[in-house]
């Protein structure tokens, strides 16, 4: 009973993302004005084959306490969600108490407070078995639009990745199909995948699909090809993460 009830709410909850997704438009073209920021280059890794989702293994923790205070050494490749697992505390919070805006403020070395209203403990684990728990980037390519742009009277509920036309797409962490289809007004070939936790990934603007609805996909799994469907005005990805169906920046989860 408890199994139905779970699988009706992410029913709803997915209903609800692809209606928001209906009602919200994105930005899609690229801006003349970029952030002082250098773009983002990243790269995608090998495809695997399709498999039972993985379960997400806590990220390792160098901690120190002062005066009764956590604080928490950053290490390379962490980034605020990752942390924020690993305490057990609202991401938001987390950000908030170290004055964090996005992932480019968070550097190797840097030590972090964490709300002392957690009381949080991190759990150690071999960090190399815990790397399927962070989102990756979903292709390799240039960032010419990111979470909260304007453009053409929307707002970008993500990021706007430009690549290759055909270049490989690839999911940033394990889940299952939700969506997979060119229905959504302005988004073109789409893929929705829920990870099962609360988050979905949104892949937009595809030439090709490879996946089904009711796949269960790896982490770093191709899932479709880059292309220039729907509203997008050159070969691009538009990449959304979503947390309960509200749009997050990206920024803050992926791995650079």
């Amino acid at each position: 009973m408890t199994g139905t009830i779970k699988g009706a709410m992410r029913t709803r909850l997915v209903s609800a993302m692809l209606l928001s997704l209906l009602l919200a438009g994105c930005a899609t073209a690229p801006r003349a004005r970029y952030s002082p920021h250098p773009a983002y280059r990243v790269a995608t890794a090998t495809q695997s084959s399709s498999a039972p989702i993985e379960e997400i293994s806590p990220i390792p923790a160098v901690s120190v306490a002062a005066a009764g205070v956590q604080y928490h050494t950053v290490k390379k490749g962490e980034t605020l969600w990752s942390i924020s697992k690993m305490y057990g505390v609202d991401m938001d919070l987390l950000a908030g108490t170290n004055s964090i805006s996005d992932n480019s403020s968070i550097n190797k070395g840097q030590i972090l407070k964490i709300p002392s209203s957690s009381g949080a403990r991190p759990r150690t684990v071999d960090y190399h078995s815990a790397k399927k728990a962070y989102f990756s980037w979903p292709v390799r390519g240039s960032v010419i639009s990111r979470f909260g742009d304007k453009a053409e009277g929307s707002v970008n509920k993500g990021i706007d990745i430009c690549a290759a036309e055909g270049r490989n797409v690839s999911a940033s962490r394990p889940g299952r199909v939700v969506y997979c289809d060119s229905y959504l007004k302005g988004f073109g070939q789409t893929v929705i995948i829920d990870h099962l936790d609360g988050y979905q990934t949104v892949y937009s603007y595809n030439s090709d699909i490879l996946v089904k609805v009711g796949d269960t996909v790896r982490q770093n799994q191709v899932i479709a090809k880059v292309g220039q469907s729907g509203r997008a005005k050159q070969p691009m990805l538009h990449f959304e993460i979503r947390r309960d169906g509200e749009p997050q920046d990206p920024a803050r989860y992926l791995v650079n």
